[in-house]
């Protein structure tokens, strides 16, 4: 089972988040500005750093809201899910799935 799914040139990972129910990426190795996450290199059981913050329109079950926010960090296949996410997962740590 792959939990992440490399783009074409490996430098950014995505993951499926079961709060907003749509893929996150965080970039792994270096690309244009900026500093990539660090990644223990597993696709399994992927754990990066610094956390991962992604906010835009309809995320996940924040429906109606202006604006959704999803905050996690993503440990040894976990995601543990910061209370100031708009869904319903905010505050709890479940395993990645499948891509």
């Amino acid at each position: 089972m792959q939990i992440c799914y490399p783009n074409e040139s490996g430098t950014r990972l995505v993951f499926m988040c079961p709060g907003c129910k749509c893929g996150h990426y965080v970039r792994v190795k270096q690309e244009g500005d900026g500093t990539p996450w660090s990644w223990n290199g597993s696709l399994e059981k992927p754990t990066f750093s610094p956390s991962v913050l992604t906010w835009g329109p309809g995320l996940g079950d924040a429906v109606g809201a202006e604006e959704g926010r999803c905050h996690s960090f993503v440990t040894d296949g976990q995601i543990q899910f910061l209370s100031d996410c708009t869904h319903s997962l905010a505050g709890q740590t479940v395993p990645l799935g499948p891509w």
